[in-house]
């Protein structure tokens, strides 16, 4: 007999969305409680956390998976500590779930406030790595939502055995079971039937490569929080500190090479390209990053291959640099605003004048001054967690931690007031 995909997915959205509404009275103490109980699971269930991650690993060497993925599949016991650790750390966030703020007076005498609640059902969709499956039901948990995941296939045997470690610790702390609901098929029409669950999924979340959020964009009928990639700059402006900016540029490129604020095009203002150039050049080629450069570029250092415009739009996640040199910070600004992802850029200048300007025309999710684009993190952030970063403009932008699972609604208290 066939497994029905549509109806499955269905039950799942009915069950979340009943434990969703569960989920949002729950209290802190409760929703706490839950988070160790699971960390405490994880832990007691180590070998068969391992156990399971070695069908996966040997399903990936049979299928040639390359030894990036099958690292990023595998779960050592330092990641299963990890896994824990991470919902300890949540457990000792603040709840938002109930906060009122901006709570005032009107002159018809009834106060006004806004009150922060959970967003109801969240869907996730990542690959490869089993430890996202603990991280996003830990954040979706505290923040009083219920979720569906759909990890990567690749991860099945892994996935499903946390979601039992997450089943017990819900149970233990006489929360919801189906709060978290981690899909079990592996028949790619479910992420399809996660998209049109509209009545029941409230937003989705995508955590993956560019194909998957490119899939995700195209036939989602529900609302979602997303970066498609990070296209990230940094520009060293003609009034830079030169010190300042060969440290964060170095920093930006090579403190690792394959996440979303790794810079990928660095941006050099003409009056100073000749002196910082050769210096960064050095280090650059010293740690093993190929170049790619315009002519400018080209003409101040040896070793360049020529960029081409398609270069100026790549995501490499690689050690590959995009250098360009530029008339000035408005000529910098013009090339972010072609070319950029709206995710994380940097000026490096001791002029405050243009800090600002730079601040307050680049439009990304987070804009920085004289710091490497590699902070743009959610815990760098001092959010505690983040389940991804988002380049939209409405809801959430940035890293998105449990404020960004939630949303605002208002409140009015009264004592018998009616409107005249």
């Amino acid at each position: 007999m066939d497994f029905d995909v549509p109806a499955y997915m269905q039950e799942l959205g009915r069950q979340a969305r009943a434990a969703a509404r569960l989920m949002s009275r729950a209290e802190s103490g409760a929703k706490n409680a839950a988070l160790l109980a699971i960390a405490d699971t994880i832990l007691a269930n180590r070998e068969q956390l391992r156990s399971e991650n070695r069908k996966d690993l040997e399903a990936g060497r049979q299928h040639g998976l390359d030894a990036a993925l099958l690292d990023r599949l595998e779960l050592t016991d330092a990641r299963i500590d990890s896994m824990a650790e991470g919902l300890h750390q949540i457990a000792a966030l603040a709840d938002p779930v109930g906060a009122i703020s901006d709570l005032d007076y009107r002159p018809s005498g009834i106060q006004v406030g806004r009150m922060r609640v959970p967003l109801g059902v969240i869907g996730i969709i990542y690959e490869s790595r089993p430890n996202v499956t603990a991280d996003a039901a830990a954040l979706c948990l505290k923040s009083g939502n219920a979720c569906i995941l759909r990890g990567g296939s690749e991860a099945l045997h892994s996935n499903q055995a946390v979601a039992r470690c997450i089943e017990q610790g819900l149970q233990q702390a006489g929360l919801p079971a189906t709060a978290v609901q981690v899909v079990a098929t592996t028949d790619r029409a479910a992420v399809g039937e996660l998209l049109r669950l509209e009545d029941s999924v409230d937003v989705i979340v995508p955590r993956g490569g560019k194909g998957l959020i490119e899939r995700v964009m195209a036939e989602s009928r529900i609302p979602v929080i997303k970066h498609l990639h990070g296209v990230c700059h940094t520009y060293i402006d003609d009034q830079a500190d030169l010190d300042k900016a060969v440290k964060v540029a170095f920093n930006a490129k090579t403190q690792r090479y394959g996440t979303c604020n790794t810079m990928e095009t660095l941006l050099v203002a003409e009056g100073i390209a000749a002196r910082v150039l050769p210096v960064l050049g050095a280090m650059y080629r010293e740690a093993g990053v190929e170049l790619r450069g315009c002519e400018k570029t080209r003409a101040l250092l040896d070793g360049v291959n020529e960029a081409t415009e398609a270069d100026w739009d790549e995501e490499y996640l690689a050690p590959i640099l995009s250098i360009r040199v530029v008339a000035d910070m408005d000529a910098a600004m013009d090339h972010i605003d072609r070319h950029g992802s709206q995710h994380t850029d940097v000026i490096i200048t001791e002029n405050l004048t243009r800090a600002r300007r730079f601040l307050r025309e680049v439009d990304s999710s987070s804009v920085m001054v004289n710091a490497s684009s590699r902070f743009a993190d959610g815990f760098e952030y001092g959010l505690g967690a983040e389940i991804g970063i988002s380049t939209d403009k409405l809801h959430a932008r940035g890293p998105v931690g449990l404020e960004g699972l939630t949303s605002l609604k208002f409140v009015v208290l009264g004592d018998g007031h009616i409107r005249e």
